[in-house]
């Protein structure tokens, strides 16, 4: 299925929430992709002040204050970048440098924290104040858009998910045993799912769509075909 809506069909709002390792970061864009939407990757926001965090010496658990000025200050933008989303901060491309595990580890506290959820959730809605978005993340149709058309909550096994992982780790020359990325990743569910402010869970009116033995283009098909249905039918 490709990119080819009808000439009445209307753009929507798609929010995909879902764990660590679901493989939502990969199908969100290659649907935004296809159906010629914005790709907004909320999570990326919350990793670009873990990794402003870590660059300045701030510590999480004792800065917080400090830390959501520094949220506050921030200015986040998608551009495209040899055909793939890259996020800019203040104008400098950091899409690399926050993909590392330490980053990634550490975004998790960082968006425990009131004042940086407040900051970016601001900044999320301004992206997404136009129809024909696609954005992901882990509270987008529960707290962020939960007005969106389509919700989606996008899920896999714990040794799916796990294993996902070690593989984009290993495309970027990054090597980890599967047991410490296990363990990783259920401290993060577990901090994500237990936290007060906006935690991860599914929302009321999501289509829960668990991934195992699907493969990222059959995923993107049924999400293509979702929203298709959704635009034909917004007013």
């Amino acid at each position: 299925m490709r990119n080819n809506p009808g000439a009445g069909n209307k753009k929507c709002s798609v929010a995909i929430d879902g764990p660590a390792g679901s493989g939502k970061s990969t199908v969100a864009r290659k649907l935004a992709r296809r159906l010629g939407y914005t790709y907004v990757d909320s999570g990326a926001t919350y990793r670009a002040v873990a990794y402003k965090v870590l660059s300045s010496g701030l510590q999480a658990n004792k800065d917080a204050d400090e830390i959501g000025q520094v949220a506050g200050r921030l200015c986040f933008e998608f551009r495209d970048v040899d055909g793939q989303p890259h996020l800019f901060v203040d104008g400098e491309d950091v899409e690399e440098a926050i993909r590392t595990p330490e980053v990634g580890n550490l975004s998790s506290p960082v968006s425990a924290i009131p004042q940086v959820r407040e900051h970016l959730v601001a900044a999320q809605r301004q992206m997404a104040k136009d129809s024909g978005v696609v954005m992901e993340g882990r509270d987008i149709g529960t707290v962020v858009l939960p007005g969106a058309d389509v919700k989606i909550f996008l899920t896999a096994s714990v040794q799916e998910r796990a294993r996902r992982r070690q593989q984009q780790l290993q495309e970027k020359g990054i090597y980890r045993d599967l047991a410490e990325i296990l363990q990783q990743q259920q401290q993060r569910d577990d901090r994500d799912s237990s936290r007060d402010l906006s935690p991860l869970r599914q929302a009321e009116d999501a289509t829960k769509i668990v991934t195992d033995g699907m493969s990222e283009d059959e995923v993107v098909d049924l999400l293509e075909k979702i929203v298709r249905q959704a635009e034909a039918t917004k007013e």
